[in-house]
Protein backbone atom coordinates (compact mmCIF):
# COMPACT_ATOMS: atom_id res chain seq x y z
CA UNK A 1 0.00 0.00 0.00
CA UNK A 2 1.47 3.24 -1.01
CA UNK A 3 1.46 6.36 1.59
CA UNK A 4 1.61 9.83 0.25
CA UNK A 5 3.12 12.77 1.74
CA UNK A 6 3.38 16.74 0.94
CA UNK A 7 5.97 18.81 2.54
CA UNK A 8 7.55 22.02 1.54
CA UNK A 9 11.03 20.40 0.93
CA UNK A 10 12.46 16.79 1.27
CA UNK A 11 16.23 16.41 2.23
CA UNK A 12 17.66 12.95 1.05
CA UNK A 13 20.05 11.83 3.50
CA UNK A 14 20.17 11.99 7.24
CA UNK A 15 23.76 12.90 7.45
CA UNK A 16 26.12 16.19 8.56
CA UNK A 17 24.96 17.88 4.88
CA UNK A 18 21.10 16.71 5.58
CA UNK A 19 20.90 18.21 8.65
CA UNK A 20 22.84 21.10 7.34
CA UNK A 21 20.26 21.77 4.81
CA UNK A 22 17.35 20.74 7.22
CA UNK A 23 18.68 23.63 9.73
CA UNK A 24 18.25 26.12 7.46
CA UNK A 25 15.21 24.86 5.55
CA UNK A 26 13.45 25.17 9.07
CA UNK A 27 14.58 28.39 9.85
CA UNK A 28 13.06 29.74 6.94
CA UNK A 29 9.72 28.11 8.05
CA UNK A 30 9.51 25.47 5.39
CA UNK A 31 7.94 22.35 6.30
CA UNK A 32 10.57 19.86 5.79
CA UNK A 33 11.25 15.91 5.91
CA UNK A 34 15.05 14.01 6.26
CA UNK A 35 14.39 10.70 4.66
CA UNK A 36 17.43 8.61 6.33
CA UNK A 37 18.02 5.07 4.47
CA UNK A 38 19.59 3.71 8.15
CA UNK A 39 18.36 3.59 11.64
CA UNK A 40 19.09 6.62 12.51
CA UNK A 41 20.29 10.39 11.49
CA UNK A 42 24.23 9.74 11.74
CA UNK A 43 25.04 9.66 8.22
CA UNK A 44 27.92 7.26 7.41
CA UNK A 45 29.85 8.27 10.77
CA UNK A 46 28.87 4.70 12.57
CA UNK A 47 30.66 2.38 9.94
CA UNK A 48 33.68 4.67 9.68
CA UNK A 49 36.85 2.52 11.18
CA UNK A 50 37.00 2.81 15.34
CA UNK A 51 40.04 5.06 15.78
CA UNK A 52 38.87 7.65 13.13
CA UNK A 53 39.74 11.48 14.54
CA UNK A 54 39.09 15.02 13.32
CA UNK A 55 42.29 16.54 11.33
CA UNK A 56 39.73 19.34 12.27
CA UNK A 57 39.40 20.99 16.10
CA UNK A 58 35.84 21.01 17.57
CA UNK A 59 35.39 24.86 17.25
CA UNK A 60 35.43 24.19 12.99
CA UNK A 61 33.59 20.91 13.28
CA UNK A 62 30.31 21.99 13.93
CA UNK A 63 27.12 22.39 12.02
CA UNK A 64 25.24 25.49 11.97
CA UNK A 65 23.29 27.01 15.47
CA UNK A 66 25.03 24.51 17.29
CA UNK A 67 28.29 24.35 18.92
CA UNK A 68 30.31 21.10 19.12
CA UNK A 69 30.65 20.19 22.85
CA UNK A 70 33.93 20.11 25.33
CA UNK A 71 37.05 21.82 24.66
CA UNK A 72 36.47 23.54 21.24
CA UNK A 73 40.59 23.11 20.63
CA UNK A 74 40.68 19.68 20.66
CA UNK A 75 40.35 17.34 18.31
CA UNK A 76 37.49 14.94 18.20
CA UNK A 77 36.77 11.58 17.76
CA UNK A 78 34.51 9.32 15.59
CA UNK A 79 32.07 8.63 18.85
CA UNK A 80 31.93 12.31 19.21
CA UNK A 81 31.04 13.35 16.00
CA UNK A 82 28.31 10.35 16.22
CA UNK A 83 26.70 11.84 20.05
CA UNK A 84 27.34 15.63 18.32
CA UNK A 85 24.80 14.59 15.26
CA UNK A 86 22.38 12.69 17.31
CA UNK A 87 21.73 15.49 19.39
CA UNK A 88 21.60 17.99 16.72
CA UNK A 89 19.25 15.76 14.41
CA UNK A 90 16.96 15.72 17.80
CA UNK A 91 16.83 19.53 18.23
CA UNK A 92 15.74 19.75 14.50
CA UNK A 93 11.81 20.76 14.36
CA UNK A 94 11.82 18.63 11.31
CA UNK A 95 9.95 15.05 10.75
CA UNK A 96 12.45 12.28 10.05
CA UNK A 97 12.28 9.44 8.42
CA UNK A 98 14.64 6.68 9.35
CA UNK A 99 14.88 2.95 8.02
CA UNK A 100 13.76 4.83 4.30
CA UNK A 101 15.95 4.60 1.43
CA UNK A 102 15.10 6.49 -1.21
CA UNK A 103 14.47 4.45 -4.67
CA UNK A 104 13.68 6.77 -7.19
CA UNK A 105 12.75 10.87 -7.56
CA UNK A 106 10.66 12.32 -10.69
CA UNK A 107 9.22 15.27 -11.44
CA UNK A 108 6.04 15.99 -11.34
CA UNK A 109 5.65 18.00 -14.34
CA UNK A 110 6.10 21.25 -13.37
CA UNK A 111 4.45 20.72 -9.82
CA UNK A 112 7.54 19.75 -8.18
CA UNK A 113 9.23 16.07 -7.23
CA UNK A 114 7.77 12.60 -6.14
CA UNK A 115 10.29 10.67 -3.59
CA UNK A 116 9.64 6.80 -3.69
CA UNK A 117 10.62 5.39 -1.17
CA UNK A 118 11.56 1.47 -0.43
CA UNK A 119 9.27 1.51 2.23
CA UNK A 120 6.82 2.28 -0.32
CA UNK A 121 5.52 5.64 0.59
CA UNK A 122 5.77 8.77 -1.70
CA UNK A 123 7.04 12.01 -0.49
CA UNK A 124 6.30 14.98 -2.93
CA UNK A 125 7.79 18.34 -2.45
CA UNK A 126 8.59 21.70 -4.78
CA UNK A 127 11.93 21.45 -3.26
CA UNK A 128 14.34 18.05 -3.02
CA UNK A 129 18.00 18.24 -1.55
CA UNK A 130 20.07 15.15 -2.61
CA UNK A 131 22.62 15.19 0.31
CA UNK A 132 23.49 11.31 0.60
CA UNK A 133 27.51 12.15 0.29
CA UNK A 134 29.81 9.63 -1.20
CA UNK A 135 30.26 6.79 1.37
CA UNK A 136 27.47 4.48 -0.17
CA UNK A 137 30.22 4.81 -3.34
CA UNK A 138 33.74 3.77 -2.74
CA UNK A 139 36.24 3.49 -5.36
CA UNK A 140 38.60 0.79 -6.44
CA UNK A 141 40.63 1.77 -9.32
CA UNK A 142 41.45 -1.33 -11.97
CA UNK A 143 44.84 -2.95 -11.15
CA UNK A 144 45.67 -5.85 -13.24
CA UNK A 145 45.54 -9.36 -11.79
CA UNK A 146 42.83 -8.22 -8.89
CA UNK A 147 40.63 -11.31 -10.13
CA UNK A 148 44.08 -13.36 -9.24
CA UNK A 149 44.40 -12.54 -6.13
CA UNK A 150 44.02 -15.35 -3.26
CA UNK A 151 44.20 -12.54 -0.38
CA UNK A 152 41.85 -10.26 0.87
CA UNK A 153 40.93 -6.80 -1.01
CA UNK A 154 38.99 -3.88 0.65
CA UNK A 155 38.21 -0.13 0.53
CA UNK A 156 38.56 1.69 3.68
CA UNK A 157 34.71 1.87 4.10
CA UNK A 158 35.21 -1.44 4.93
CA UNK A 159 38.24 -1.13 7.49
CA UNK A 160 37.35 -0.84 11.21
CA UNK A 161 40.37 -1.92 13.79
CA UNK A 162 43.59 -3.09 13.27
CA UNK A 163 43.15 -6.24 15.61
CA UNK A 164 41.79 -8.11 12.17
CA UNK A 165 44.80 -7.82 10.34
CA UNK A 166 47.35 -8.79 13.08
CA UNK A 167 50.81 -10.32 11.86
CA UNK A 168 49.69 -9.73 8.07
CA UNK A 169 51.09 -8.71 5.39
CA UNK A 170 49.10 -5.53 4.61
CA UNK A 171 49.29 -3.18 1.64
CA UNK A 172 47.38 0.28 2.28
CA UNK A 173 46.96 2.06 -0.95
CA UNK A 174 46.49 6.00 -1.19
CA UNK A 175 48.29 9.27 0.17
CA UNK A 176 45.51 11.08 1.91
CA UNK A 177 44.68 11.65 5.61
CA UNK A 178 42.81 8.50 5.73
CA UNK A 179 45.26 6.29 4.44
CA UNK A 180 48.07 7.32 5.90
CA UNK A 181 46.06 7.46 9.60
CA UNK A 182 45.17 3.54 8.50
CA UNK A 183 48.88 2.53 7.44
CA UNK A 184 50.10 3.74 10.63
CA UNK A 185 47.42 2.05 12.87
CA UNK A 186 48.02 -1.38 10.89
CA UNK A 187 51.50 -0.96 11.37
CA UNK A 188 51.74 -1.14 15.27
CA UNK A 189 50.43 -4.83 14.18
CA UNK A 190 51.08 -6.29 11.02
CA UNK A 191 53.51 -5.75 8.07
CA UNK A 192 52.82 -2.61 5.97
CA UNK A 193 53.86 -1.12 3.02
CA UNK A 194 52.04 2.87 1.80
CA UNK A 195 51.76 2.24 -1.68
CA UNK A 196 51.04 5.87 -3.78
CA UNK A 197 51.72 7.14 -7.14
CA UNK A 198 53.51 10.51 -5.51
CA UNK A 199 54.79 10.76 -2.32
CA UNK A 200 52.80 11.39 0.92
CA UNK A 201 53.15 15.48 1.06
CA UNK A 202 52.46 17.23 4.54
CA UNK A 203 51.14 20.02 6.22
CA UNK A 204 51.82 21.43 9.62
CA UNK A 205 48.88 20.92 11.93
CA UNK A 206 49.80 23.63 14.26
CA UNK A 207 51.93 26.07 12.25
CA UNK A 208 52.85 29.14 14.51
CA UNK A 209 50.97 27.24 17.60
CA UNK A 210 48.00 27.50 15.43
CA UNK A 211 45.78 24.86 14.37
CA UNK A 212 46.04 25.34 10.52
CA UNK A 213 42.20 25.80 10.48
CA UNK A 214 42.68 29.17 12.63
CA UNK A 215 44.69 29.90 9.28
CA UNK A 216 42.13 28.49 6.71
CA UNK A 217 39.76 30.88 8.04
CA UNK A 218 41.93 34.17 8.56
CA UNK A 219 43.26 34.04 5.04
CA UNK A 220 40.30 32.54 2.72
CA UNK A 221 41.83 29.27 2.16
CA UNK A 222 38.31 27.57 1.29
CA UNK A 223 37.29 30.27 -0.86
CA UNK A 224 38.53 30.76 -4.59
CA UNK A 225 41.21 31.32 -5.83
CA UNK A 226 43.14 29.65 -2.97
CA UNK A 227 41.35 26.44 -2.80
CA UNK A 228 41.71 25.64 -6.46
CA UNK A 229 45.67 25.68 -5.73
CA UNK A 230 44.96 22.86 -3.84
CA UNK A 231 42.25 20.81 -6.26
CA UNK A 232 44.98 20.74 -9.33
CA UNK A 233 47.89 19.18 -6.86
CA UNK A 234 48.15 15.55 -7.62
CA UNK A 235 48.02 14.59 -3.88
CA UNK A 236 46.42 16.27 -1.33
CA UNK A 237 48.43 16.96 1.65
CA UNK A 238 48.04 14.87 5.52
CA UNK A 239 47.70 17.51 8.27
CA UNK A 240 50.10 16.14 10.83
CA UNK A 241 51.82 17.16 13.93
CA UNK A 242 54.85 15.00 13.54
CA UNK A 243 53.65 11.97 14.15
CA UNK A 244 52.37 10.07 10.63
CA UNK A 245 55.99 11.91 9.05
CA UNK A 246 57.96 10.28 11.94
CA UNK A 247 56.19 6.35 11.02
CA UNK A 248 56.91 6.71 7.77
CA UNK A 249 60.81 7.96 8.40
CA UNK A 250 60.85 4.68 10.58
CA UNK A 251 59.37 2.56 7.89
CA UNK A 252 56.15 1.64 9.88
CA UNK A 253 54.67 1.63 7.40
CA UNK A 254 57.20 1.38 4.76
CA UNK A 255 55.88 3.71 1.26
CA UNK A 256 56.88 2.45 -2.13
CA UNK A 257 55.33 3.47 -5.39
CA UNK A 258 52.10 1.76 -6.08
CA UNK A 259 52.22 -1.71 -7.47
CA UNK A 260 51.43 -2.57 -10.66
CA UNK A 261 49.71 -5.81 -10.32
CA UNK A 262 48.23 -8.60 -8.37
CA UNK A 263 49.50 -12.30 -8.08
CA UNK A 264 47.80 -15.20 -6.71
CA UNK A 265 50.01 -14.80 -3.68
CA UNK A 266 50.39 -10.93 -3.67
CA UNK A 267 51.38 -7.73 -5.96
CA UNK A 268 54.70 -6.89 -7.87
CA UNK A 269 56.27 -3.56 -7.90
CA UNK A 270 57.53 -1.44 -10.45
CA UNK A 271 61.09 -2.52 -9.86
CA UNK A 272 59.29 -6.12 -11.07
CA UNK A 273 60.00 -7.52 -7.47
CA UNK A 274 57.03 -9.33 -5.68
CA UNK A 275 56.03 -9.40 -2.54
CA UNK A 276 52.98 -12.16 -0.51
CA UNK A 277 50.40 -9.96 0.65
CA UNK A 278 47.56 -11.16 2.88
CA UNK A 279 45.38 -8.06 2.11
CA UNK A 280 45.52 -4.54 0.52
CA UNK A 281 43.68 -1.79 2.10
CA UNK A 282 42.11 1.09 -0.92
CA UNK A 283 42.10 4.22 0.94
CA UNK A 284 41.00 5.97 -2.59
CA UNK A 285 38.16 7.84 -1.84
CA UNK A 286 34.80 8.02 -3.08
CA UNK A 287 32.05 8.65 -6.17
CA UNK A 288 28.69 10.79 -5.19
CA UNK A 289 26.05 8.56 -4.29
CA UNK A 290 22.65 9.09 -6.36
CA UNK A 291 21.67 6.27 -7.86
CA UNK A 292 17.45 7.33 -7.25
CA UNK A 293 18.63 10.38 -10.21
CA UNK A 294 19.68 7.60 -12.09
CA UNK A 295 17.39 8.16 -15.46
CA UNK A 296 16.37 11.55 -14.85
CA UNK A 297 18.73 13.13 -16.61
CA UNK A 298 20.22 15.14 -13.28
CA UNK A 299 23.40 13.23 -13.75
CA UNK A 300 25.79 13.24 -16.16
CA UNK A 301 27.04 9.32 -17.79
CA UNK A 302 29.52 9.32 -15.12
CA UNK A 303 27.08 9.32 -12.75
CA UNK A 304 28.29 13.17 -11.47
CA UNK A 305 25.82 15.45 -10.64
CA UNK A 306 25.17 17.89 -13.06
CA UNK A 307 25.34 21.29 -10.81
CA UNK A 308 27.27 24.21 -10.30
CA UNK A 309 27.68 25.30 -6.88
CA UNK A 310 24.64 22.77 -5.72
CA UNK A 311 22.15 23.77 -8.08
CA UNK A 312 21.04 21.20 -10.34
CA UNK A 313 21.42 22.36 -14.07
CA UNK A 314 18.72 20.57 -15.17
CA UNK A 315 16.14 20.25 -12.91
CA UNK A 316 14.65 23.81 -10.77
CA UNK A 317 13.85 22.70 -7.19
CA UNK A 318 16.86 20.63 -7.32
CA UNK A 319 19.75 20.96 -5.12
CA UNK A 320 23.14 18.42 -3.78
CA UNK A 321 25.11 19.36 -0.72
CA UNK A 322 28.28 17.27 0.35
CA UNK A 323 29.82 16.66 -3.00
CA UNK A 324 33.50 16.65 -2.93
CA UNK A 325 34.60 20.23 -3.96
CA UNK A 326 30.81 21.56 -4.65
CA UNK A 327 32.35 25.01 -3.60
CA UNK A 328 35.38 24.94 -1.37
CA UNK A 329 38.25 22.47 -0.26
CA UNK A 330 35.45 21.59 2.63
CA UNK A 331 32.37 21.46 1.11
CA UNK A 332 32.01 17.34 1.68
CA UNK A 333 33.18 17.68 5.45
CA UNK A 334 31.86 19.18 8.70
CA UNK A 335 33.77 22.31 8.72
CA UNK A 336 32.17 23.43 5.72
CA UNK A 337 29.03 21.88 5.05
CA UNK A 338 26.76 24.77 6.60
CA UNK A 339 27.76 27.14 4.18
CA UNK A 340 27.43 25.07 1.54
CA UNK A 341 23.68 24.28 3.05
CA UNK A 342 23.40 28.47 3.62
CA UNK A 343 24.06 29.22 0.37
CA UNK A 344 22.15 26.49 -1.56
CA UNK A 345 18.53 26.83 0.49
CA UNK A 346 19.14 30.63 -0.08
CA UNK A 347 19.31 30.12 -3.90
CA UNK A 348 17.03 26.97 -4.38
CA UNK A 349 13.42 28.07 -5.41
CA UNK A 350 10.77 26.01 -5.89
CA UNK A 351 10.65 24.60 -8.85
CA UNK A 352 7.25 25.98 -9.89
CA UNK A 353 8.26 29.70 -8.72
CA UNK A 354 11.62 29.23 -11.36
CA UNK A 355 9.35 27.85 -13.78
CA UNK A 356 6.94 30.74 -13.78
CA UNK A 357 10.21 32.92 -13.68
CA UNK A 358 11.71 31.40 -17.17
CA UNK A 359 8.20 31.62 -18.85
CA UNK A 360 7.63 35.36 -18.42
Amino acid sequence: MTSEYDYDAVVIGGGQSGLAATHHLTARRLNTAILEATGEATGSWPRYYDSLTLFSPARYSALPGRRFPGNPDRYPHRDEVIDYLRSYAAALDAEIHTSTPVESVTSTGGEGFAVTTGTGAVFTAPRVIAATGSFGSPFLPAVPGRDEFGGRVLHASEYRHPAEFADQQVVVVGAGNSAVQIAAELAGHAQVVLASRAPVKFVPQRPLGRDVHFWFTLTGFDAAPLGRIVKQAPTQPVLDEGRYRAALAAGKPERREMFTAFTSEGVVWPDSTRTPVDAVVFATGYRPHLPYLAGTGALADTGVARQRQGMSLTHPGLGFLGLEWQRTPSSNSLRGVGRDAAYLVRRLRPATAQQREHAR
